[in-house]
């Protein structure tokens, strides 16, 4: 990987991760514990984020790169606000998470790993959430919607933004009347 001219702002995300890495220079392999902070401050990694951290630890960028890229927990792209996760555990499975699946995809315009334009939702799988009786099933954030069929998982992602749409509404009205 050629290093390349990257502008880096001065901001404070910046100025927080420099203060982080002068912290914990010194420890042992900082390397995965420096990139966690970056993305706890960044939400994600990108380019000129792990350029900088190169920098700043003096090691080669394909050495960064290729921790972030190896690692699944680094994301290279931002996430949404909320994440769709949808179980392909085998009662899942065998009750239609493909079929889930999908009607998500369909719906957001995504595939599975993508996020939605707007950054609303990401959408994402995992190998069991332990709800096998209430199978399929997916999780928005932290809630459990189970005995998904197509039609009842796109109605779900719906009413949900349409509900955060009233509140944003509802939060500029508000902000109007103060």
């Amino acid at each position: 990987m050629e290093a390349q001219a990257v502008h880096i702002p001065d901001n404070e995300e910046y100025r927080e991760l420099k203060r982080f890495i002068e912290a914990n220079r010194h420890v042992p392999g900082p390397l995965i514990q420096v990139l966690h902070r970056a993305q706890k401050i960044f939400g994600y990694l990108p380019l000129e984020v792990q350029h900088f951290v190169a920098r700043e630890l003096g090691v080669p960028l394909a050495k960064v790169f290729g921790v972030v890229t190896f690692y699944n927990f680094f994301r290279l792209d931002p996430i949404g606000d909320h994440i769709v996760n949808v179980c392909l555990g085998t009662a899942c499975h065998v009750k239609g998470a493909s079929e889930i699946i999908q009607a998500l995809e369909k719906e957001l315009g995504i595939r599975v790993g993508g996020t939605t334009g707007d950054r609303f939702y990401t959408l994402s799988t995992a190998r069991c959430f332990g709800a096998c009786g209430l199978a399929p099933v997916m999780m928005i954030d932290e809630e459990v919607y189970g005995r998904l069929n197509p039609q009842k998982t796109v109605r779900i992602l719906r009413d949900m933004k349409d509900r955060a749409a009233a509140a944003e509404t509802q939060n500029a009205k508000n902000k109007e009347e103060k």
